[in-house]
């Protein structure tokens, strides 16, 4: 390694915000890649390592559907593409020395490690946090598991849905006298890379402020059992259980009351409209359209629903937008709608369009946040396996080309 190694950008080589950051990533799925996929597309250098021996395919995302262009290898999983944008993607087999001194040679010119695998894989590769603060004394490390490192829970495996369920989230989503539906996406996965993003912010912000380093130990069943707040007072403030009398009902909203509040039909096939009413005026505009109006509309939501349903469905979700004007009210957008054919998507540049060096333009999703002077950017895709191996070790550990060749001859990258 020479002495002049250098955060060569991200894969774009855009100038942003967290230019000066280099990322040493070893995590992948969907929430620790999510959360470094933020850091990238505001600048910073995240150099993704994957396996080389297993085509990368620890990370089950790289080959998981929908597939771009109906590619089902490696390089075709859209997940993957989508939360590696402006990585530099590597290889480097860790079940050889060289291939391990590489890694600490990254250590050893970055700022942070992060990933989030099960408790324990990262001791057993020699690559634990006492590990990596010998080889750099302020380096912060990110670990981001189900459970954390700690407690009797410390060596289970998790997934997204798996943290929803035993944080008690998917106890509280479905309908009343029905079994809890939870979600039907790893809610907790693209949560879990929020908080993992920020508890790194925080920790490289403490590194640049004092010169230490930490470790920084996520589980993200806690972060899930947070989101419990108000299911929880109501229990042990009020005596109220979750699970009652027409509870839970994920339509309807308790803190604070409204009614109505849900998802009504409308004469459109499989066309549906939000409507809520935050209090009595609103209530008073929307009472008069309705053909049998409950006197009391607490008195039974239930029936209060059937009267509101009988007037949405009479009509197109257009008209009833119309007709609500000045109450919380929208049409319940279908994807393309929203996505394909809204023109305050298209201003707002949520879906950006990169390019991938294999499948060429494919629009991904960009950050909902904008900064005036520091913007993001995303431009590359998720990198190929092993795409920028000669570009990572030449610039940023200064090996020579005929040394690069060497190692993949040998099968260390």
């Amino acid at each position: 390694m020479t002495d002049t190694a250098v955060n060569t950008g991200n894969a774009s080589r855009h100038d942003g915000a967290l230019r000066h950051l280099r990322i040493c990533d070893l995590s992948g799925q969907l929430a620790g890649a999510g959360a470094t996929r933020i850091l990238a597309a505001f600048g910073a250098q995240v150099i993704r390592i994957e396996d080389p021996v297993t085509k990368g395919l620890w990370d089950i995302v790289r080959q998981l559907g929908p597939n771009i262009n109906g590619d089902s290898s490696n390089e075709g999983g859209s997940g993957f593409n989508n939360h590696n944008v402006e990585k530099p993607g590597i290889t480097i087999n860790l079940r050889t020395e060289r291939g391990k001194e590489l890694l600490r040679e990254l250590v050893r010119v970055s700022d942070a490690v992060t990933e989030n695998f099960s408790p324990g894989v990262m001791d057993r590769l020699g690559f634990g946090y006492e590990e990596l603060k010998a080889l750099k004394q302020d380096i912060v490390y990110v670990s981001n598991s189900g459970f954390g490192h700690s407690g009797p829970y410390g060596t289970f495996r998790s997934w997204g849905p798996i943290v929803q369920a035993v944080s008690g989230l998917t106890f509280a989503s479905g309908l009343p006298d029905q079994q809890p539906a939870g979600w039907g996406y790893s809610y907790m996965d693209h949560t879990g890379a929020y908080m993992m993003g920020i508890a790194l912010l925080a920790a490289i912000y403490h590194q640049r402020r004092t010169g230490e380093g930490q470790w920084v130990d996520m589980a993200c069943m806690e972060a899930a059992a947070t989101l419990n707040g108000p299911a929880l007072l109501d229990n042990t403030a009020n005596g109220r259980p979750l699970r009652r009398d027409g509870s839970p009902n994920s339509n309807r909203h308790n803190f604070p009351a409204m009614a109505p509040h849900g998802i009504y039909p409308t004469v459109e096939e499989d066309r549906w409209v939000a409507i809520a009413c935050r209090d009595d005026a609103d209530w008073g505009r929307l009472a008069p359209l309705l053909d049998d109006p409950p006197g009391d509309r607490w008195a039974d939501p239930d029936a209060l629903d059937v009267a509101v349903a009988a007037w949405t469905r009479t009509r197109t979700r257009e008209q009833v937008v119309d007709a609500l004007a000045g109450i919380p009210v929208a049409p319940v957008l279908l994807p393309p709608e929203r996505i394909d054919h809204h023109e305050r998507t298209a201003a707002w540049g949520l879906w950006p369009t990169i390019e991938h060096t294999k499948h060429g333009s494919i629009r991904v999703d960009g950050l909902p946040v904008h900064l005036s002077r520091t913007d993001w950017q995303v431009g590359r895709g998720g990198p190929l396996l092993g795409e920028d191996n000669d570009r990572v070790f030449s610039e940023v550990l200064g090996l020579s080309a005929a040394e690069i060749d060497s190692l993949r001859a040998e099968g260390v990258i």
